[in-house]
């Protein structure tokens, strides 16, 4: 079994509850995402402590991602899917299934942690993690500038996954939901962490807009990155302007689907 989870190389405790702890690729064919992500990103690989199925994705020698083969038994689509952190798997996935939404895989061991795979109401896929993660915090560094969920109706994820994950419980350390600019903001303090963004979704027939979360990769020249993308067999829409009008962003679909999306490195409204 192999398993992109937050677990390989020096462990670091404390991650924020409720807050997304890392971001993975689950894919058919390992070695050609390693090779298709060291081309367009730029990154070198390590293996994980899960096997010669999972290998970690470095930036400058730090970890930024997993990449582990997908299991053939999880009935999981290829996709980049951020984990939150959680006191409990059990727990969490309870509240999950309390509220309408799916528990995929798990809650089960999975070397130093406890995981499960889960999806919203809406069909977006997330993953939970309990126990200790990497030396990975999101803004900084080659790390995910920030997640951005596109789905139907923001307000009702936001109230779900604030549900599911303690978001906006007044609880120390929890974190902060926030409604800007039209979009849903969570914070860890003053960081922003992600974006929930509604929009006209449900009547599109394009399959990369279907509700889903978005990982946004830190680029500094976004048409070299693309370009290379599409060199090496990906496919990219448009380069745009990003909501708050300072940088630009495009979203990738690897050579085995799964999507993924660069941006300059501005966050979203609010930071």
């Amino acid at each position: 079994m192999s398993a992109t989870v937050p677990v390989a190389g020096p462990a670091a405790a404390g991650a924020v509850p409720g807050a997304p702890c890392w971001v993975s690729l689950m894919t058919h064919d390992l070695e050609g995402a390693q090779t298709f992500y060291g081309d367009v990103l730029g990154w070198s690989f390590r293996p994980g402590s899960m096997g010669e199925d999972f290998s970690v994705a470095l930036a400058d020698g730090q970890p930024v991602a997993g990449i582990g083969a997908l299991a053939p038994r999880w009935q999981v689509a290829v996709a980049w899917m951020p984990y939150f952190a959680v006191e409990s798997a059990d727990e969490t996935a309870a509240r999950v299934r309390e509220r309408g939404a799916t528990v995929a895989v798990g809650p089960m061991e999975l070397g130093e942690g406890r995981m499960a795979l889960a999806a919203d109401r809406d069909g977006a896929v997330f993953g939970l993690w309990a126990g200790q993660v990497l030396a990975w915090t999101i803004g900084h560094g080659g790390a995910p500038a920030f997640l951005e969920l596109r789905t139907r109706d923001a307000f009702d994820a936001a109230i779900f996954y604030a549900e599911v994950l303690g978001w906006a419980s007044g609880e120390p350390g929890s974190c902060d939901v926030t409604y800007e600019h039209d979009e849903v903001i969570v914070r860890d303090g003053t960081q922003v962490l992600a974006a929930l963004r509604g929009g006209g979704v449900e009547a599109a027939p394009d399959p990369r807009v279907r509700p889903r979360w978005h990982v946004h990769f830190p680029v500094d020249d976004i048409e070299k990155v693309t370009a290379s993308a599409v060199a090496a067999g990906g496919v990219v829409t448009p380069v745009t302007p990003t909501p708050d009008s300072r940088g630009c962003q495009a979203v990738i679909r690897d050579p085995d689907g799964g999507l993924f999306t660069v941006s300059t490195p501005q966050p979203p409204h609010g930071h």
